[in-house]
This record gives C-alpha cells, sequence and structure tokens, in this order.
C-alpha cells in the first residue's frame, strides 16, 4: 500500500513514520503534490501552531493540494485543526475542509491545566475509523479544541465534551496521536489503512 505523509514545518511526523513502519507499511514524507495525488492513503499531522502551519502550506500550495485529495486522508492533532474553518490559534483561517472553528481550552477550575496533556477515554465512536475502540484510552496533547459538532465520530471530555475525532467524505481525524496510544491508537491506524 502507498501510504504518503504529508511533510511540512510540524514537529512530530516522524513518530507517524515508525508507527506506519510498525505496521508494516513503508511510507513517503514528501510535500510533492503529484506524490500526495498518487498515494493510496494521506496522513496529515503534526504538533505546532496554526499560523505558522498555515502561512506554510499556503507558501507551497500544500493548502489547496491537501483539500484537493479524493483518497482516504487522516489529520493527526494540529492536522486535524488545520482541516477546520478557522483557529484561535494565531486568529488563523485554516483548510476549510469542515465547517467548524477551533478554539482555546478556558480553565473553570484551578485543577484543570493547559494544554490538555495526557491519557483520557474517547466516547460516543461511530464511523469505520473508530471502530472497536468505544471507550478506549489515547494519548492527548493540546491548548486548542474543535467542539463537538455534526462531523464528530469520537467525544473527549477535558474542561467539557469536544470532537475527539472527525469524518465528512474521504477526510477523516484525529485530535489525539494514535501513533503515540499503544494497542489502540495501532488499531485506529489499521482501520485507516483499511477504509
Amino acid at each position: 500500500m502507498n501510504v504518503a505523509i504529508v511533510k511540512y514545518n510540524a514537529g512530530n511526523v516522524y513518530s507517524v513514520v515508525s508507527a506506519m513502519k510498525r505496521l508494516g507499511v513503508e511510507p513517503v514524507l514528501t510535500d510533492d503534490a503529484s506524490l500526495l495525488r498518487a498515494a493510496d492513503k494521506v496522513i496529515f499531522p503534526g504538533q505546532g501552531e496554526a499560523s505558522t502551519a498555515m502561512a506554510y502550506l499556503r507558501e507551497h500550495g500544500l493548502d489547496s493540494v491537501i483539500k484537493s485529495l479524493r483518497q482516504p486522508v487522516l489529520g493527526i492533532c494540529i492536522g486535524q485543526q488545520l482541516m477546520c474553518r478557522h483557529s484561535e490559534e494565531g486568529n488563523t483561517d485554516c483548510l476549510g475542509i469542515f465547517d467548524v472553528d477551533v478554539k482555546r481550552f478556558i480553565p473553570q477550575r484551578h485543577e484543570e491545566k493547559v494544554p490538555c496533556m495526557g491519557w483520557n477515554a474517547i466516547t460516543e465512536t461511530r464511523s469505520p475509523l473508530m471502530y472497536g475502540l468505544e471507550n478506549e484510552f489515547v494519548y492527548f496533547v493540546h491548548s486548542f479544541y474543535v467542539p463537538k459538532c455534526d462531523y464528530t465520530i469520537a467525544t473527549a471530555n477535558y474542561i467539557m465534551p469536544y470532537s475527539a475525532a472527525m469524518h465528512k467524505d474521504n477526510f477523516y481525524s484525529c485530535q489525539f496521536h494514535p501513533e503515540k496510544s499503544g494497542s489502540a491508537g495501532e488499531k485506529i491506524l489499521t482501520n485507516f489503512l483499511q477504509l
């Protein structure tokens, strides 16, 4: 299977490369439009800051490439946030694949720390991406979140319920890091490869 991972100015892409190799897939890490379009599956991962990430994507024409993809695409962490309409992080217009805005966590109580970091359960799961994953624990690290919406296919709860994963057409996304989430994360990546 031909899997392409979007190469851009974001951290953590190499842990996704390693996760794919553990599943027996040798992915290509690329910012080449023709390689991204030719892939069977595309993963759009990363950790970073929304405005600088979007500036890089626009500068390299990757914003229009990602939106034009027709095969299954999986956004991870900031990848999920960049697939939304707008982010409060840096007051940034994003790709607009998901017609919803990214919000900053506002702690309501002293014990609620931002960033949200650590293991949390996902509930209300649906879609083939989430098959077999109700109430599984996965690893999160993020200061911004996507509210629950029509695209939500898994919910997590930190300060409030929010979108842990989303799906629209051929686009899927996870706020958490499946590549750092042990057997549950491996199951999600396997589900993605089988879409």
